[in-house]
């Protein structure tokens, strides 16, 4: 190698130190404050590619994107006195990144630390105005939302921060407390229970009733119709059997006396006594039922 080979090398890896003691990059998904001795520029930086005096300056980068605050379980007391264990997590985020540099030193920790003081102040505050079945299930939704709204109101202005989200994970209670609060429940659930059933059976007699009463109208309305109908029935037979018997009379009273002979000597083993001169056998002693 001779010596203009290492003129370019040593002049490469002088630049290359160069352009890494004054250039730097800050991405997207990051947020970054330029100190000058220390001391912290108002200037904003945006994502790209900077340049930065060595010795004079220093950059300090932090995640821009959405951040997780998990803390432990922590005791609250509600308005009847009795405590819960309240476990739970925020979402937040950096928006004003000379906020958060002041406020924490730009230590994630920090921040969580002042934001988890702040989240435990709300949620006790929260919790003392209402009751175990409020906070149990009833306003747990509204609850998180008003101390979300509070909370993000305070940390935009003094830790440069937006609050995103607050939601509980889960709800437990001490020994010595649960065991009367599952009871409560149970004679609560206990009390609807037999609430709905009784509205049931009161709708279910009423139904009962309904029912039984159109079963009367119908029936008495198809009782109406048949003998309406069998009326109209019975008069045009009559009026049938009228006319016939007007067009021949003979033939009429012929007719029937068959019939009443085919009814008398259906059974063999009947026995009569009737008058041979009885109008009954006018049609056995001439074909013309004619009488001598």
């Amino acid at each position: 190698m001779n010596g203009k080979s290492l003129f370019a090398l040593a002049v490469l890896a002088v630049g290359i130190l160069v352009a890494n003691s004054t250039l730097y990059v800050v991405k997207e998904t990051e947020r970054a404050v330029l100190l000058e001795f220390g001391k912290m520029s108002p200037d904003e930086i945006t994502p790209g590619l900077h340049f930065k005096w060595p010795i004079k300056d220093e950059v300090r980068i932090f995640d821009g994107r959405v951040l997780t605050l998990d803390t432990h379980p922590q005791n609250f007391m509600t308005v009847e006195k009795k405590g819960m264990i309240v476990d739970y997590f925020a979402k937040w985020q950096i928006k004003d990144v000379h906020k958060f540099y002041t406020a924490t030193g730009g230590d994630e920790a920090t921040a969580d630390r002042l934001l988890a003081q702040r989240i435990n102040e709300g949620l006790r505050n929260q919790f003392a105005q209402r009751s175990l079945l409020e906070v149990v299930s009833g306003q747990r939704d509204e609850l998180m939302i008003q101390l979300t709204d509070s909370l993000d109101e305070f940390s935009r202005t003094s830790l440069g921060i937006e609050v995103i989200d607050v939601r509980v994970k889960q709800i437990e209670l001490p020994p010595e407390v649960s065991g009367s609060v599952y009871n409560r429940m149970t004679s609560e659930r206990e009390r609807e229970a037999r609430e709905h059933r009784s509205k049931g059976k009161e709708q279910a007699e009423f139904i009962q009733a309904d029912a039984d009463r159109q079963v009367v109208v119908v029936e008495s309305e198809a009782y109406r119709d048949a003998e309406r109908i069998r009326g109209e029935g019975d008069a045009i037979a009559a009026a049938t059997y009228a006319a016939a018997y007007n067009k021949d009379p003979e033939f009429y009273t012929f007719v029937r006396s068959l019939n009443a002979y085919k009814k008398a000597f259906k059974d063999k083993q009947d026995l009569m006594l009737v008058d041979p001169d009885s109008e009954f056998f006018r049609y056995l002693k001439d074909a013309q039922g004619k009488v001598k």
